[in-house]
C-alpha cells in the first residue's frame, strides 16, 4: 500500500489545519513494535521515544505500542509489563565470574520469565574484557534454580544477548549436570572446556526440572554449528577473533557429539540452537526497530518477523535502527519498506548509546515528516 496511492484516493480527508491524518474518515492508526536497542534502551523505552516523535508531526494519530520481547535484553520487562506480573531478584554468577543481582519475572498464571541477558549478557561485560573462552552461562542456570525455588512449573527463558559461547554448558552445570574429561576429572566452566568433554553425567540434575516446562524464546533460527551457526554469526560481537571461530565451532561440534552419545539427542540441525489479524486490520503503518539491521536480520530478527506478519495486509513497515550493516538490503525482500537510522550525524558509539532515547525520538520525527510528504504526492 503506497502512501501516494492512499493520498490520491483519500486526499479530501487530509486536514492541513490540525496536521492530522485521516484515512477512510478515521484517524490513522500506527503500531509501534520495536525490539530493545542493546545497551541503550529497552523495547519499552524505545516504544515511548518513537511515540513522542510521531506525536510531534501527527498529534492525533492513534498509536498502539507493542514492545517486542525477542529473548534478549528487555524480554522480562516487556512480558511482565504486558501481563501485569511482578519482579523477583536473585544473586547469580556473572558471565566472567563474580556475583551480580539479576531480575526475573513471575507472571499472574504462576509461571516465570527469565532472560539470559540479565545473568550472562554481553552488556554486563566491558567491550575490552569480552572473552568467549572464559565466559559462562552458569548464572542463567542459577536464575532457573531461583525460579524453581518460587514453586513455578513453567519457565519462559529468553536466550538472546549473551556474552557466552559455551553451548549452555555452564547453565547445565548450575543445575547439577557434571562434565568429565577422558580420565574422569570434573571440568570447570567456560567454552575452553568444551573440547575436553568425554562424558556427561545428569544423575545430579535438579529433580524439579522433571516436572517443569521450559520454553526457549529467541528471535533467530541459526543452527548450532557451521557458516550460519552460533559462533560464525554471533561470535565476533562477543569477542571471538577470526582465528577462534574455527576452534570454537569445532568445540561446539564435539559438544553436540557427546550430547548425542550420552543423552541420545541430536541438536546439530535444530533451528534456533544457535540462538495478528484483528489488530492489523485498521493499521496504516508499522514502526519497528532494533540496534542493527544487516543481512543476518532475515534469520528471524524482530523487524523481519514484524514485516512478514504485516505483508499479507499490505501494511508498510519502517525499521528504525541504530546502524545499517552489510547486505541490509536483503530485508526489503521480506516486507521492510524502508530503514531509518537513529543518528543525525557522525558521533562516537558511546554517545549514540547514551543518547538513544532522544535520538530515537528525533529520528522518528524526521521519519514521520517524510511520511507526511509522501502522502501529498499525487
Amino acid at each position: 500500500m503506497l502512501w501516494g496511492n492512499i493520498v490520491k484516493a483519500q486526499h479530501e480527508n487530509y486536514n492541513r489545519d490540525t496536521k492530522s491524518i485521516f484515512i477512510r474518515g478515521e484517524v490513522m492508526q500506527i503500531i509501534v513494535a520495536p525490539d530493545s536497542f542493546k545497551g541503550s534502551m529497552s523495547a519499552v523505552e524505545a516504544a515511548n521515544s518513537i511515540e513522542k516523535g510521531i506525536k510531534k508531526v501527527f498529534p492525533e494519530a492513534k498509536i498502539i505500542k507493542i514492545p517486542i520481547a525477542d529473548g534478549g535484553e528487555g524480554t522480562v520487562e516487556a512480558i511482565v509489563m504486558g501481563s501485569g506480573g511482578s519482579y523477583r531478584e536473585a544473586v547469580v554468577t556473572g558471565p566472567l565470574g563474580g556475583k551480580l543481582k539479576a531480575q526475573f519475572g513471575i507472571l499472574p498464571d504462576g509461571s516465570a520469565v527469565i532472560e539470559m541477558a540479565a545473568a550472562s549478557g554481553i552488556t554486563l561485560v566491558p567491550r575490552e574484557e569480552l572473552n568467549p573462552l572464559e565466559a559462562t552461562t552458569y548464572g542463567t542456570g542459577e536464575m532457573v534454580k531461583a525460579a524453581l525455588d518460587e514453586g513455578v512449573k513453567k519457565i519462559v527463558m529468553g536466550i538472546g544477548g549473551s556474552a557466552t559461547n559455551d553451548g549452555g554448558m555452564g547453565f547445565a552445570q548450575a543445575l547439577g549436570v557434571v562434565f568429565r574429561d577422558k580420565v574422569g576429572h570434573v571440568l570447570g566452566v567456560g567454552a575452553k572446556y568444551l573440547k575436553k568433554i568425554a562424558t556427561i553425567d545428569i544423575s545430579g540434575l535438579d529433580e524439579r526440572l522433571e516436572h517443569t516446562e521450559i520454553i526457549a524464546a529467541c528471535d533467530v533460527t541459526n543452527t548450532l554449528c557451521g557458516e550460519s551457526g552460533a559462533t560464525a554469526v554471533y561470535g565476533p560481537q562477543k569477542g571471538v577473533t577470526p582465528e577462534l571461530v574455527k576452534e570454537l565451532d569445532e568445540a561446539l561440534m564435539h559438544f553436540a557429539e557427546i550430547i548425542k552419545k550420552d543423552l541420545g539427542k541430536d541438536i546439530l540441525e535444530v533451528p534456533g540452537t544457535g540462538a495478528a489479524g484483528g489488530l492489523l486490520k485498521d493499521t496504516q503503518l508499522i514502526i519497528t526497530g532494533e540496534g542493527k539491521i544487516d543481512g543476518q536480520s532475515v534469520y528471524g530478527k524482530v523487524p523481519v518477523g514484524i514485516a512478514e506478519v504485516a505483508k499479507p495486509y499490505k501494511i508498510p513497515v519502517i525499521a528504525l535502527v541504530g546502524g545499517i550493516g552489510e547486505e541490509a538490503e536483503k530485508v526489503y525482500g521480506y516486507g521492510i519498506s524502508s530503514i531509518m537510522t537513529l543518528t543525525d550525524g557522525p558521533m562516537p558509539l558511546q554517545k549514540a548509546i547514551d543518547h538513544g532515547k532522544l535520538l530515537a525520538e528525533n529520528a522518528t520525527e524526521r521519519m514521520m515528516r517524510m511520511v507526511k510528504a509522501g502522502m501529498l504526492i499525487r
